[in-house]
């Protein structure tokens, strides 16, 4: 097998850990550890908890993946907005 080749499923993170990185549960109702990619940490992707992100996981690891992807999620309305100064 190719290094190059990684195993893509979707999940959504359940809880945010140290060091930037989650827990996701994935759809198959496995959980692992995830770290953000480069691109979303040099862009500035914020993730929170619940939200659906894409992993790749490498099939040498599967307790392990990367995030590279953050599906849009829908704006709060304005009501339950918070706001604050800085």
């Amino acid at each position: 097998m190719p290094k190059e080749e990684v195993i893509k499923i979707e999940g959504e993170i359940t809880e945010i850990l140290p060091d930037g990185r989650f827990r996701v549960r994935l759809e198959n109702e496995h959980e692992i550890i995830a770290y953000t990619a480069g691109k979303m940490r040099k862009n500035r992707i914020r993730s929170i908890v619940g939200d659906r992100v894409h992993v790749e996981m490498t099939p040498y690891d599967l307790d392990k993946g990367r995030i590279v992807f953050r599906e849009k999620t829908a704006p709060m309305p304005m009501n339950q907005r918070r706001f604050f100064r800085r």
